[in-house]
């Protein structure tokens, strides 16, 4: 059994008991004995509306009430033919897909300074990046000196950590992708772009409109009963013009906003229009943020997969 208290969901999604016949590992309930197993999915309880409301607190049927409003905002903006550039009808996993690959491609190679500023110190970091496909992916900083040789690899579903210092690998736990990346607002996750949005999230149309700055796509994603990801909900504005990502706001499992991902300072770079600057800001200490800045990116590179090796994850040392 594992227990995580650093994730901002309440637990870790990986309990298991295991014995010499056989396991349990649970959401979603898998049960496995002499080598035979089955998907059990618990049904949803069934709730009298009138009754519900006779037990719960003014404050609870408040918050009843609003989710309830949402729903059927939801449903009924989805029930709407929802115009779009050429009148073609939304796709949200398409546009979602097309934002959330902009930043890598195929394959990619980047520089990027990374400026972390908390309430008691400030530190700034330089790291290489280079990524192939959704499946892998290394980061190894360059700057500051103390640090030079760091590096995180994504290979497949393994994730490790290099430690010049000690000269030491760690494998990442599932349970700890949701941890700050070298003490920034950032996770790991977010740097190894480990969850891939259109197949750990179920996405809707939440508002479709103009935000003050031109056409917008607000979309609301709610995670997979399987998926392995932090994340109660997460709401994402991208621009009709170019598809550019413009800000996501990160919930917990109570609905509460945990940060803030600002995009901006969009260029040309690489040969696409992206944004060169992602800011995160944490929702309970809105003065501390941490900003990463492009200064080189290419895509589509010739990489193969064997470059990101536990061997190269090391040559930084």
């Amino acid at each position: 059994m594992v227990h995580n208290t650093n994730l901002p969901r309440r637990y870790s999604r990986i309990p298991l008991v295991q014995g010499t016949r056989g396991c349990l590992h649970s959401y979603p309930n898998r049960l496995v004995v002499d080598g035979r197993g089955e998907l059990r999915r618990p049904p949803l309880p069934s709730v009298n509306p009138v009754l519900a409301s006779g037990r719960m607190g003014r404050k609870s049927q408040q918050t009843a009430a609003a989710t309830a409003a949402r729903r059927v905002a939801a449903a009924t903006l989805l029930a709407l033919p929802l115009a779009s550039t050429g009148g073609a009808q939304t796709d949200p996993l398409e546009i979602i897909d097309r934002a959330d690959r902009m930043m890598r491609g195929d394959s990619s190679r980047g520089v990027a300074t990374m400026e972390v500023v908390t309430e008691h110190w400030e530190r700034e970091m330089t790291m290489e990046i280079w990524s192939l496909g959704a499946d892998y992916s290394l980061v190894r900083l360059r700057a500051p000196r103390k640090d030079a040789g760091v590096a995180t690899l994504k290979a497949d579903r393994d994730i490790w950590n290099y430690l010049p210092k000690v000269d030491r690998t760690i494998k990442v736990p599932a349970s700890m992708m949701g941890g700050a990346w070298m003490g920034s607002h950032f996770t790991n996750d977010d740097l190894v772009k480990d969850s891939r949005l259109i197949e750990d999230y179920d996405i809707e149309v939440g508002f479709e409109g103009y935000d003050g700055e031109g056409a917008v796509w607000d979309f609301i994603l709610t995670p997979k009963p399987e998926a392995p990801v932090v994340w109660g909900r997460i709401e994402y504005r991208i621009a009709k013009e170019g598809v550019l990502p413009r800000r996501a706001k990160f919930y917990d499992e109570d609905g509460v906003l945990a940060r803030t991902m600002e995009y901006g300072e969009y260029g040309r770079m690489g040969g696409r229009t992206l944004p060169l600057a992602i800011v995160m800001i944490p929702a309970d200490k809105p003065e501390e943020r941490t900003a990463i800045r492009y200064e080189e990116l290419e895509f589509d590179i010739e990489i193969d997969a064997s470059f990101f090796s536990l061997r190269n994850l090391q040559r930084g040392r």
